[in-house]
């Protein structure tokens, strides 16, 4: 009786120990929660190693904060270290995991701001009792993640997560204005919790129900723009890409008339050949009319909807005009779904117009003129590739130095186009990119594994 009584008393009055003590699993659970709500919320696939290091990693960074610097600074540390954690460790898009994160935080704090008054009211006790004594703190702590791990349940079982997969398309002046956004969220949600934590037993409901709705107003306000932002540069893409492709029909439609008006000239100039048997001539004739075909082959592959990424389309017709304008004779095959690309489109398109850039600038120096584009699927070695090669001048070029930063075989280029997809290439497990040369080739090979 006397140990149930010892045992009560500990509950039941200030006991910072025992408190220190209940941090421990507390803490654990609180992350966990926390990850699920990540995870469910940006429906991004995970695998055990990286869920215990996430738990592991951010636990032991909250029991250090919270032991060795004071409140409220610990409370800072720790969400910054939440949003690091779990876009470092799960790797989403920049945008998606901040936004994700950012709601996994906010989801726990308004669980918290609205049960504090009621629970406070109804065991009739202050925020310092609240903070010192266990069964109090046991209760309210049990009561947030119980709450939320409904929510976590619902996410999970009715599938409901935010659909960011067109967040990549954002230029860099828009993924600003939504990082410092999302800064001054997480700002507001740190002082609104410590706050109504250390204050809420002088505040009046009404307040705390205030409180509430205008961080609700402000998540939902910010996730409205958010999307309207998404849907205005697709819109842009859109219109780009038809402009585009409105340019290639026009062009297509005048080579296909051309041949149709040319079509009894190039039937009867192929007969004369054959009729005085003079085969060097047909075959330089049929030679150039091959390269005529394949302009035509070429304008019809520049097409949306073989070509189905509005970016990568608009690159690749941009650069197609800019080849044409310098004399460049441009060979395409185009046998790749860019919906099922294994890698970030953006980082796919920095690495492509590179290559297309330097495959320009190379090609253009030279009396024979050629880039040949191979885009296509390798399910064999279960793999993406994408080939372009090139025509090139200084037969000497290393194709090892080209990719150090600073190094370019060009006078006044600063080499740093070849040392940012190298970056690239290093940044995912997945990429490799093959470099070669011959007499009259330089091929870049990006391979995209799967």
């Amino acid at each position: 009786m006397e140990i149930l009584n010892n045992i009560w008393l500990s509950l039941n009055t200030p006991n910072m120990d025992l408190l220190n003590i209940i941090a421990i699993p507390s803490t654990i659970l609180e992350y966990f929660i926390m990850m699920l709500l990540f995870i469910y919320l940006t429906n991004i696939s995970s695998n055990v190693k990286q869920k215990i290091i996430y738990i592991v990693s951010m636990s032991f960074i909250s029991l250090f904060t919270m032991t060795f610097i004071k409140n409220p600074f610990n409370i800072f540390i720790n969400y910054i270290m939440t949003i690091l954690l779990a876009c470092l460790i799960f790797k989403p898009t920049i945008i998606k995991g901040l936004i994700c994160s950012v709601l996994s935080l906010f989801i726990l704090n308004l669980i918290g701001i609205l049960i504090i008054n009621p629970y406070i009211t109804i065991f009739n006790i202050d925020s310092n009792t609240l903070n010192t004594v266990p069964i109090y703190r046991i209760g309210y702590i049990f009561t947030v993640y119980f709450l939320a791990f409904i929510i976590v349940l619902i996410l999970k079982y009715k599938n409901l997560n935010l659909d960011l997969s067109d967040d990549e398309i954002i230029d860099k002046k828009n993924r600003i204005i939504i990082i410092l956004n999302l800064s001054f969220g997480i700002l507001a949600i740190i002082l609104q919790s410590v706050t109504l934590f250390y204050y809420v037993d002088r505040l009046p409901v009404i307040i705390t129900f205030l409180s509430f709705i205008s961080l609700l107003a402000y998540f939902a306000f910010s996730i409205y723009s958010f999307t309207r932002i998404v849907k205005l540069i697709l819109t842009t893409n859109k219109l780009q890409s038809e402009e585009e492709y409105n340019r290639s029909l026009k062009i297509l439609h005048d080579s296909v008339r051309g041949f149709k008006h040319d079509f009894d000239n190039i039937v009867t100039t192929i007969g004369g050949y054959i009729k005085t048997n003079d085969m060097k001539g047909l075959k330089d004739y049929y030679s150039e009319l091959v390269d005529d075909c394949q302009k035509v082959n070429n304008l019809y592959l520049l097409n949306p909807e073989v070509i189905n990424n509005d970016g990568i389309y608009n690159l690749l017709t941009k650069k197609y005009q800019e080849a044409i304008q310098k004399g460049i004779k441009v060979n395409m095959t185009f046998l790749l779904d860019l919906n099922k690309l294994h890698m970030k489109i953006y980082e796919f398109a920095r690495i492509l117009g590179i290559l297309l850039d330097n495959a320009i600038e190379a090609s253009s120096e030279c009396d024979e003129k050629i880039i040949n584009l191979d885009f296509r699927e390798d399910s064999k070695n279960s793999r993406q590739l994408v080939i372009v090669e090139n025509t090139y001048k200084d037969k000497n070029i290393d194709t090892e130095k080209i990719f150090e930063k600073g190094v370019s075989s060009k006078e006044n280029h600063s080499g740093i186009g070849l040392f940012e997809v190298r970056k690239l290439i290093k940044k995912n497990n997945n990429l490799n990119l093959f470099t070669s040369k011959n007499d009259k080739f330089f091929s870049e090979q990006l391979e995209i594994y799967y």
